[in-house]
Parts: C-alpha cells; sequence; structure tokens
C-alpha cells in the first residue's frame, strides 16, 4: 500500500493505470450439461446481507429454512414441491461479446485501500493480474468480495467495512459491472463506504438498492464468492488445506457438478438424522410398551375381581331401590284394606252421636265458662305475682342503700385516722430533713476538674503505649491469620483422607460408576434405599450393585448373561411392592422428574431343570453353571433362573469343549427348549428348527470383558492427586506450626514491655474510682434530699380532713331520706296484694263449682252413650290403625322415592325399565280377569314379595364379603396403562411407517445423490491425478462413505516424493509450498464442472519450485482459455520468463505509487514491444 503526503505542497494526485492486451472476441458457444440447470434460483429465505457481518454472509444455493417442516421429497431428492425437469446448464449461456452472465465486466474503485482511483476491464476468460507486493493486487479481490456484498469474513483480513476506505479519506465507493443475461442488459452495482461509521449504501445501475436485493440478484446469477472451491483469496489458501474433508465434499458439490448435489445432500443429512432419532425412539417406545404390557397382565386378575366387585354392587345397589318400592306397594295394598273399614266405622259413630247432641250441648256450655272462670283466676295470679316482684324489688333497693350509709360510717371514721397519720408523716420528713442536710454538709465536693486530669493521664500513658499496642495487634492478627490457615488445612486434610476411604470403598464406587452410566437408576436407588418402610418386603436394588461374581475368572461370562437394562432392573417379591414402585417412580415424580426405570415381579413357579447333569458337565469340561459363581440375595435368585436362566448356562473356561456333543445333549427334548453354554469367550446359542426335520442350529458370538461386574479399580491419577494432597497439607500445618511459634515468641516480649504500662494505668483507674465513687455519694444524698422536700410538700398541701366530713354527713342524709320513701311505697303495695288476694279467692271457688257441674254432666252423658262408645271405641282402634298404615305407607312411599332420585342415570333407568314391565303386566292381568279371558304369562315380570328380594340382597351382600376389596388405583392405572398402549401402539405404528417412507426418500435421494457425486469427483479426480502425474507427483482423490450422511467427505491424497506413500492432505502434515500446489492444482480439476461465473485465486503459486509453478501456469492457461471455460482471476506478484500464452488470456499490470506519468496509454503492451522493437533496430 502507497500513501500520498499529506502536506499543503502535496498536489500530485496518486493516479493508477491499467492497460491491457485484449484478445479477439469470437463467437463463444455454450456449454450444457445433460440437464438444464434452473436459472431461478429460490431466494425466498436469504438472509438480508448489506451489513457487514461476518458470519450469516456466505451464500448457499438452493436452501431454505432450517426451522420449517420437512417436505415430501419429490423426483430430484430435494425439499421442495417438485416441478417440471427442465435442461440443466452448469453456467448461464454466454452472450455474443464472450462473457458469461454473472461475470465481471469492468470494475471501478475510489478511496478503497491503496487506491485513490482506479477503472479497469477484464475479459471473459483467463485474467492474469500482475504487479509488485504492496501495490494493491488483493485489494481487487477484496473489492469483488465486498462490491457483491459478500461478507468481510470471506477474505479472512479487517472484519469492519469502514477499515477498507482508504487512511486519511471519509467516504469511498466499489463499484462493478456484471454481464447480465443473454437480451437483458448489465448490472451495475456501486457500495457506498464510509470511514466514520459501520453504515454502507447499494445502489443497482444508479438506483438506491438494498442488500438483500443483491443477494437476490448473486443468488439469480449463482455467483459463489463464499466457496473456496471458487473464490480463493490469499489470507484463506492456508485454510483451503485445513478444511476439513467434510466442508470440502460441501463446498465442491456447491461449486460444480449438478447444482442438485447439495439439496439433494442436505436431504439426506437431514433425513438420515431424523430416521436415527426416529429409530432410536421406536426402539425406546418398544421397551417402555413391553414393560406396560407386562405390568398390565401382573394385575389383570385384580381388575376383573374389581368388575366381578362392581357388578355385585350395582346388583345390590337395583335391590336396594326394588326392596322400599316393594315394601310400598305391599303396604299400600293393606292402607286400602284398612281405609276401607275405618270409613265404615266412622258412618255408625256419627248415627250414635246425633242422638246425644243435646247433652252434649249443654256440656259444651259447661265446658266454655269451666275454661273462662280458670283464665279469670289465672289472670288475677299473674296480677298478684308482678305486685310481688315489686315488692322484692324495693326491699333490694332498701338493702343497698343500708350498705352505703354503713360504708359512709366507716369512711368517716378513717377520715380521723388519716389526719392522724399525715401529721406523723410530715414529722418524721421533716427529721430526716434535717439529719440529710447534715449529711451533705460533711461530704467533700469533687469538682469535675480533677476527674478530667485522670483522662488527661489516661490518654498520656496510651500515647506511651501505643507502639507496644500497635505490635500486639500485628501480632494478634499473623497469629489469628495462623490459626484460620492451620484449620483450613486441618479440614482440606480431613476431606482428603474422607475422599482418599471413598476411593477404597467398593460399594460407593458402584454408586459413582451407576451415577455415570445411568442416573435415572441411580437416584431411583437413592429413593428406594430412603423409602424402604414403604415396601411389603425388600424390594431388591439392581445386580450391578447388590450381584458379586465370587470367583472372578467367571466374571466375563456371568456378565454375557445378562442384557443392558437387566443389570439396572429393580427385582420386586411381591405384586403390591411391584405396583407401589412402579406408582411412585415410573408413573409418578418421586424423583422430581419423569423417569423410567425397569422392574420385575413374578409369581413363583417351577423352572426348567438343568440341560446337563453334573456328571455330563464333568464329562465335557465345564466348569459349573453361570449361578454356581454368584453371591445375591436370597429373593434374588428366582430372578435369575425365571429370567436369565442362569441356572442353565453352563459356562467353561476353557476353549477345549467338545462342542458337537455339547450341542447333542443340551438339545435334547427333555432340557426343556433353547440352551445356552460358554466356552472361553465364546456364547453358544443352541436351539431347534422350527420347519423340515427340526435341525439342531448353534449360533456362536464372541463375548467381550466385563464392565458392569468387574470390580471398579481405583484411578491411580485421583489417588497420586489425593496423596498429593494429603503431603502438601501435612507439609503447610508443619509450617503454621513453625510460624506459630516465633509469633507466640514474639507476643510473649510485648507482654512484657506492656506490663509497666498495665500497672500505671490500673494505679490512675484505682484514683479515679475513688473520686468517682466519692462523687457518686454525694449526688446520691442530694437526690435522696431532693426526693424527701417534694414528700414533704405534697403532704403540706393535702386539703384539711373537716371539709370531706361535712360531705360525707350530706350523703348519709341522702340516703336516709330515700329509705323512708322505699318504706311508703312497700306498704301500699302489700294493701293492694290483699285486695287482690281476696277477690282471686272467690273466682276460685265459680271456677271449682263450674268443674263439678260438667263433672256430672258428663257422667249422665257417658252413661247414655255405651253403645256411642263402644262404637267409638272400635272406630278408634281401627283409625290408629288407619293412622299409623297411612303414616308407614307415606313414609315407604318417599323412601322409594328418594332411593330413585338419588340413584344414578343408568340405575334409574334399570329399575323404570323392570317397573314398567310389571306395571304392564298387573294391567294385563286386570284386562283379563275382567275380561274372562286368559291371564298373560308373567315371564320377563319381576313379581318378587319384598321377603324374597331382602333374600336375594342378603345373598348377594354374602358374595360381596367372600369378593377380596381391589385398590381402585390399580384397575385406574390398569385402564389408563391400557389407553396407554394403544396410543403408544399406534404412536409406534404411526413413527414405524414414517420411517420406512424416510427409508424409502433416503433411497431415493440416493440413487440420485451418489451416483453423480460419483461422477464429478471421478471427473475432477482424474483431471487431478494427471496433474500430478505431469510434474513427476502424485495425487489421488476419493470419496470417503461414512453411515452418517453428514460426515460423507473428500479425502485429498498426495505424494511429492518416490520414497512417500500417498498421505492425507492436511494444513500440518505437508509443506506450504506443497500445500499452495495441491490447492491450485485442485481448483484448476475442479474448473471445467464448475457452475460459477467467476472464479478467483489470489497468489496461490507462492512456496512453489519453478517446475511446478511453470507446470501449474500451463495447466491454467489451458484450462481457463478454452471456447466453453468460464471467467478466471489469477492475481500473482510474480511471474517465470517464457510461460505459456493464449490469445484469450488478458494480463492487468497494477501500477501504484506517487508519480505516475500523466500518459494515458502508458501500460499498452502491444505500444511497449513497438517501441522495444523500434528501438532494438535503431529506427
Amino acid at each position: 500500500m502507497s500513501r500520498g503526503d499529506s502536506g499543503p505542497s502535496a498536489k500530485v494526485k496518486e493516479k493508477i493505470q491499467v492497460k491491457a492486451e485484449k484478445v479477439d472476441k469470437g463467437k463463444q458457444k455454450a456449454r450444457f450439461d445433460e440437464e438444464d440447470a434452473s436459472a431461478d434460483a429460490d431466494a425466498d429465505g436469504e438472509e438480508d446481507q448489506d451489513a457487514e457481518g461476518d458470519g450469516d454472509g456466505d451464500e448457499e444455493e438452493g436452501t431454505s429454512s432450517r426451522g420449517a417442516k420437512r417436505s415430501r421429497v419429490n423426483d430430484e431428492g430435494d425439499s421442495r414441491p417438485g416441478v417440471k425437469p427442465k435442461e440443466r446448464i452448469k453456467t448461464l449461456p454466454r452472450d455474443t461479446d464472450g462473457y458469461i452472465p454473472g461475470s465481471i465486466v469492468r470494475i471501478c474503485l475510489h478511496n478503497f485501500v491503496t487506491y485513490d482511483d482506479v477503472e479497469f476491464s477484464v475479459g471473459p476468460y483467463l485474467n492474469m493480474i500482475l504487479g509488485p507486493n504492496g501495490t494493491g493486487k488483493s485489494s481487487i479481490a477484496c473489492a469483488i468480495c465486498l462490491g457483491l456484498n459478500f461478507p468481510p469474513s470471506v477474505l479472512g483480513r479487517a472484519s469492519e467495512l469502514n477499515s477498507f476506505v482508504k487512511i486519511g479519506k471519509k467516504t469511498g465507493f466499489i463499484e462493478i459491472e456484471l454481464k447480465g443475461r443473454k437480451g437483458q442488459g448489465n448490472l451495475v452495482i456501486r457500495r457506498n463506504l464510509s470511514a466514520s461509521t459501520k453504515t454502507n449504501s447499494f445502489t443497482l445501475n444508479g438506483k438506491s438498492a438494498s442488500g438483500k436485493e443483491i443477494a437476490y440478484r448473486m443468488l439469480d446469477l449463482n455467483v459463489q464468492v463464499g466457496n473456496l472451491c471458487s473464490f480463493l483469496p490469499q489470507d484463506k489458501v492456508s485454510e483451503f488445506a485445513q478444511m476439513s474433508p467434510q466442508d470440502l465434499l460441501k463446498e465442491t458439490q456447491r461449486a460444480a457438478g449438478d447444482e442438485r448435489l447439495t439439496a439433494w445432500h442436505e436431504t439426506l443429512i437431514h433425513a438420515g438424522k431424523e430416521l436415527k432419532t426416529l429409530l432410536q425412539t421406536i426402539k425406546e417406545e418398544s421397551e417402555q410398551l413391553k414393560q406396560m404390557q407386562e405390568r398390565n397382565e401382573g394385575i389383570e386378575r385384580d381388575v376383573q375381581r374389581y368388575k366381578e366387585r362392581k357388578s355385585i354392587e350395582a346388583m345390590i345397589a337395583l335391590l336396594e331401590i326394588l326392596i322400599p318400592v316393594a315394601r310400598y306397594r305391599e303396604l299400600r295394598v293393606t292402607f286400602m284394606e284398612v281405609k276401607k273399614r275405618q270409613r265404615q266405622l266412622h258412618e255408625k259413630v256419627k248415627i250414635l252421636k246425633a242422638k246425644n247432641e243435646p247433652a252434649h250441648n249443654l256440656l259444651k256450655k259447661l265446658d266454655a265458662e269451666h275454661r273462662e272462670h280458670e283464665r279469670n283466676r289465672e289472670d288475677m295470679k299473674k296480677t298478684t305475682q308482678a305486685k310481688f316482684n315489686k315488692m322484692k324489688m324495693k326491699w333490694t333497693a332498701s338493702e343497698k342503700l343500708e350498705t352505703d350509709a354503713e360504708e359512709l360510717t366507716a369512711k368517716l371514721d378513717r377520715l380521723k385516722k388519716e389526719e392522724k397519720d399525715r401529721l406523723k408523716r410530715i414529722k418524721a420528713l421533716e427529721v430526716e430533713i434535717e439529719r440529710t442536710k447534715e449529711e451533705l454538709a460533711k461530704s467533700p465536693e469533687v469538682k469535675q476538674e480533677n476527674l478530667d486530669g485522670f483522662t488527661t493521664e489516661f490518654r498520656r500513658i496510651n500515647a506511651e503505649r501505643a507502639d507496644v499496642m500497635a505490635r500486639k495487634g500485628e501480632a494478634d492478627e499473623r497469629l489469628r491469620v495462623n490459626i484460620d490457615a492451620k484449620a483450613r488445612m486441618n479440614a482440606q486434610l480431613g476431606m482428603a483422607h474422607a475422599e482418599l476411604r471413598k476411593l477404597d470403598d467398593v460399594n460407593i464406587r458402584k454408586m459413582q460408576n451407576l451415577h455415570s452410566w445411568d442416573r435415572d437408576c441411580h437416584d431411583a436407588v437413592v429413593w428406594l434405599r430412603k423409602n424402604k418402610e414403604m415396601f411389603k418386603m425388600e424390594v431388591f436394588e439392581p445386580p450391578v450393585l447388590s450381584l458379586t461374581v465370587t470367583d472372578k475368572r467367571f466374571v466375563n461370562a456371568v456378565e454375557a448373561g445378562f442384557g443392558g437394562f437387566q443389570l439396572r432392573t429393580f427385582i420386586c417379591q411381591c405384586q403390591e411392592d411391584s405396583d407401589t414402585f412402579n406408582r411412585h417412580v415410573n408413573d409418578s415424580q418421586a424423583l422430581g422428574r419423569s423417569v423410567r426405570v425397569a422392574t420385575w415381579f413374578r409369581p413363583q413357579s417351577s423352572l426348567p431343570p438343568p440341560p446337563l447333569s453334573q456328571e455330563e458337565m464333568a464329562m465335557l469340561g465345564f466348569d459349573g453353571y453361570a449361578i454356581d459363581f454368584i453371591e445375591c440375595p436370597d429373593g434374588m435368585r428366582f430372578w435369575l433362573q425365571k429370567e436369565l436362566n442362569l441356572h442353565r448356562l453352563a459356562v467353561s473356561l476353557s476353549s477345549n469343549i467338545n462342542v458337537d456333543k455339547a450341542m447333542e445333549l443340551v438339545a435334547r427334548p427333555e432340557t426343556g427348549g433353547n440352551v445356552s453354554f460358554i466356552c472361553g469367550m465364546t456364547m453358544n446359542s443352541v436351539g431347534r428348527s422350527r420347519y423340515g426335520k427340526r435341525a439342531v442350529t448353534n449360533m456362536t458370538r464372541e463375548i467381550g470383558p466385563a464392565r458392569s461386574l468387574a470390580n471398579t479399580t481405583v484411578d491411580p491419577d485421583v489417588k497420586r492427586r489425593i496423596d498429593g494432597q494429603i503431603a502438601q497439607c501435612q507439609q503447610d500445618i508443619v509450617n503454621l506450626d513453625a510460624e506459630r511459634e516465633a509469633i507466640d515468641e514474639e507476643i510473649t516480649t510485648i507482654f512484657d514491655e506492656d506490663k509497666d504500662f498495665v500497672a500505671r494505668l490500673e494505679d490512675v483507674k484505682r484514683r479515679r474510682e475513688a473520686q468517682k465513687a466519692a462523687q457518686d455519694r454525694r449526688v446520691k444524698i442530694e437526690s435522696k434530699l431532693s426526693r424527701n422536700e417534694n414528700q414533704l410538700a405534697g403532704l403540706r398541701s393535702q386539703p384539711s380532713a373537716d371539709a370531706e366530713r361535712v360531705r360525707v354527713k350530706n350523703n348519709l342524709l341522702n340516703i336516709t331520706r330515700r329509705r323512708i320513701q322505699i318504706a311508703k311505697e312497700y306498704t301500699a303495695l302489700a294493701r293492694s296484694i290483699i285486695v287482690e288476694q281476696t277477690e282471686a279467692t272467690r273466682s276460685g271457688i265459680r271456677y271449682l263449682q263450674t268443674g263439678a257441674n260438667r263433672a256430672a254432666l258428663q257422667e249422665l252423658c257417658n252413661k247414655k252413650d255405651e253403645k256411642y262408645q263402644t262404637a267409638l271405641a272400635e272406630f278408634d282402634k281401627v283409625d290408629a290403625e288407619f293412622q299409623a298404615v297411612k303414616a308407614e305407607a307415606k313414609t315407604a312411599m318417599q323412601e322409594s322415592k328418594d332411593v330413585i332420585t338419588a340413584a344414578d342415570p343408568e340405575l334409574r333407568k334399570q329399575y323404570e325399565a323392570i317397573e314398567a314391565t310389571r306395571v304392564k303386566y298387573e294391567q294385563d292381568l286386570l284386562a283379563a280377569e275382567q275380561g274372562g279371558v286368559t291371564p298373560p304369562t308373567a315371564a320377563g315380570v319381576d313379581l318378587r314379595t319384598m321377603d324374597e328380594l331382602e333374600t336375594e340382597l342378603d345373598t348377594q351382600r354374602a358374595n360381596l364379603d367372600l369378593n377380596l376389596n381391589t385398590n381402585p388405583g390399580v384397575v385406574e392405572q390398569y385402564e389408563k396403562r391400557k389407553r396407554d398402549i394403544e396410543v403408544l401402539g399406534k404412536t409406534i405404528e404411526e413413527k414405524t411407517n414414517k420411517a420406512a417412507k424416510i427409508e424409502r426418500d433416503i433411497k431415493t435421494a440416493r440413487d440420485k445423490w451418489q451416483p453423480a457425486l460419483e461422477k464429478l469427483v471421478a471427473s475432477i479426480g482424474e483431471k487431478f491425478s494427471a496433474a500430478f502425474d505431469r510434474i513427476g507427483c502424485a495425487g489421488e482423490i476419493r470419496i470417503s462413505q461414512h453411515e452418517d450422511y453428514d460426515k460423507w467427505a473428500i479425502d485429498i491424497l498426495v505424494k511429492f516424493r518416490d520414497t512417500e506413500k500417498l498421505q492425507l492432505l492436511t494444513g500440518q502434515r505437508q509443506s506450504g509450498g506443497e500445500r499452495s500446489l495441491t490447492t491450485i492444482l485442485y481448483l484448476l480439476s475442479l474448473t471445467e464442472e464448475a457452475r460459477a461465473p467467476f472464479s478467483l485465486a489470489d497468489e496461490i503459486n507462492q512456496g512453489m519450485d519453478q517446475r511446478a509453478e511453470r507446470s501449474v501456469h500451463n495447466s491454467m492457461v489451458e484450462v481457463t482459455c478454452k471456447e466453453d471455460s468460464a471467467q478466471y482471476f489469477l492475481i500473482t506478484p510474480k511471474l517465470l520468463p517464457d510461460l505459456m500464452y493464449h490469445e484469450r488470456m488478458k494480463i492487468l499490470c497494477v501500477n501504484n505509487g506517487e508519480w505516475l506519468p500523466e500518459e494515458r496509454d502508458l501500460g499498452s503492451m502491444m505500444s511497449m514491444i513497438d517501441g522495444y522493437v523500434a528501438a532494438r533496430d535503431g529506427t
């Protein structure tokens, strides 16, 4: 970069002249591939790239939003809607002027990096940009990248756009003219830059445009500046060799070959990941489904008993409705019969009663008179009682006044005594005050100045003592720090010892390993240990914790008998415990989250016998059955035999077993089916074919070393770390103890120095306290004198007792007057009561006389009504029976209505059907009896009496008692799990179908992608190998396949020496020159297959020897100057002499500096050649 003088004398403006020799532009023929590449790229999902960010600017053709739902794969293998395929081309059709749409026609720069102003045109084929270092060749690559709205990160230089404005300038711009589509105008894109801000703007053909619009145009023209295979800046050359093989494949697909390769590949990547996830989900859900089905099978009998109980309960509920209805029906029949008799007797009583009506009327009159006299007598009683109450109130008031008078009399007596006591107290206080004054006169007065002198002396001594105290404080602080540090060291030492002890605990190591393998299972074990009291019997922890192999030589064989989840299975000994464990751990969130752990329970049942006797085992050379080498809880052995058949798994440490003989013996029909045995490290699974002659089959597999049941060894690195911590702590403690001794000695010395100061301070303190005590005594005496004087003044100021005595006597006189008034009122009330008592006596006599007359007349009526009474008694008896039956029937009717109303709708509907059938039968029966026809059949009609129904109810209740009550929660779990099983089954089926669909989609896409990729790589590899052969080296390109499509890769293998083998190209293995040579040869090999309208390589020949550089140059000219080649830019600071030249090449020489001549024709190659020839010939 050259920089102009900024002083006022610098008037010569920096200029750059770029002259070039153009080649003849003949008619160019467009190169077509076998399929047309659609020119309309999908730009709907592209990001706005007008900002200068460095991460989101890379363009990828044909990409869509990652968040979108995956669409159905069409016949092209991509996720976009299928369209009618068009003829595809590698580049857009070349125009008559030789340029391919999207290639660069002209570049104009203003205040950009090293340039003040420059404008030049480029050719449609190879453009070689030459010039010394620092003239701005790479700036042209920067201008192409930024001017077409690609981010600065592509360049590997400055990350901010304003950094590309020439130093000392405020603004600048980049203007690039791109070839438009055939028949359309060119695109002139200008990007305006500002040195002071990060803002920038675009214009397109002179009109303002957004970065998103520019990005869309680049995508439309397939410009791939963001692809290292198409655009390789100077600072990115080393990154090409460091690019991962996977990224190299993806970038190669974007740059060359069928343009659908990337879309197919992305489809395979996404579909492959989705399929992998889906298959894992199907596997997990299938295991979950199996567990759920096994759990439901375990509680199905309880559910059946529950349903039977519910059926009995429903029958009881129906009978509890039918019985009250039947009772009401039977009572109603009785009611109608009694009602008929009651009405007959009522008529008879009415007739007899009419005969004795006159006597009865007189009796009624006497009854009325008798009640009237009784009412008068009672009224007089109430009036007299009221007056008695008033007399009582007067008496109470008089008693209260008498009490008040007694209290006033007592108060008069107290007044005399209190006055005497007051005078006595005054005399005593006067004597006390005189004595206190004498004591105060004798007490010396202490002045405040004396006390202040002690304070001054204290301060003087403390000032002299300050240095000693400062040293003491510093020593105390160091002692505290020492004690704290030692406490921390002891704590760390204790923790290190505890951690070391944990390493030696096998059970703790097992739990730690389980936590790393299966956190859910680990947390379930912790929960089980805390909640053992919830279970009826012991629930065994998983075998990985509770099972031990007694002979470690057999640990590999024993572990081979387990499945992965079986080692982490909880074993229950009863169904109740299994349900409790599953309800809390699997169905609820007892662990604070949803988990799934394996559980097992089966009722005790018979087990198949071992396939070989002990004699046969010894004869064949087996060491024993797997279960013989296991130590575990007794309750777990049934699970090991029932679920794992370890009592049937013969084991031999030696592989020298007669396998054929062993197969013959274990395959005998009486052995009970499939049997396995282990010889050395080989598992043999023996069975019989299900078809044909049912031949014996043996499937073998190698067993691996035990991981879960092998004793976990102590990590030596961890032990060394802990031992180091212990040693360091112990050494630190020793150092701290030594430091403590020095501090203690220093503190002892300080204490000795401080003793004199302490003695002096104690003396001052003693004298000050004596003075203070004297002062306190005087203050106490003064306080006592003041208090006594105040009391004396209070007693003298109290009022005289004479006035109080006058007030009390007046109150006593008033009370006496009120008592006299009450006595008069009491006498008047007594006289009126005597008069009223006399009248009440007369009214009582009249009441008695009327009562006697009524009784005599009643006796006369009774004699006359003897028949009437007999009839009435009979009526009363029947009427009482009628009323009782009526009340009972009414109650029964209400009870039956209440029972029916309270019943649930289904039960009520069932009752109504039964009742409707009975009513219809009774109606038909009545009609038949009245009509004299055959009565209807009673089939299907419930005609049971109440007694029969109650008998049936007792029977059903007995059945209910025999049916054990099942927890409704178990049934609820069963039904819920049954629904979950159906839902999960459908889900698994749907996911299985979806997985099959994805597999078909993957096959369709791969059938298109892999052949096209192999064809592209084969084409590139053929040219790549040939290029290396020409320079005497070897190179090869291979496709590296992987089950994960995202890890498919292109490996570049090279060999630069005869003694070497082909080696993978990396960023470290080869030298810089070798990497550069490999990079340019790969890019050249890629050029003929490229789809981009132009490519660029900046200083790719650095570090090459002359032979390689010449060969590369010749190859580049040959490849990029073919008639159907795309535009290419090669930037280099040096060239060898006598290089190959082609008429389609264009040479751009960069001349940059402070003082350039004004001649515009400087740089014309032909003019320079003509001048050279003329000078040589002397013409």
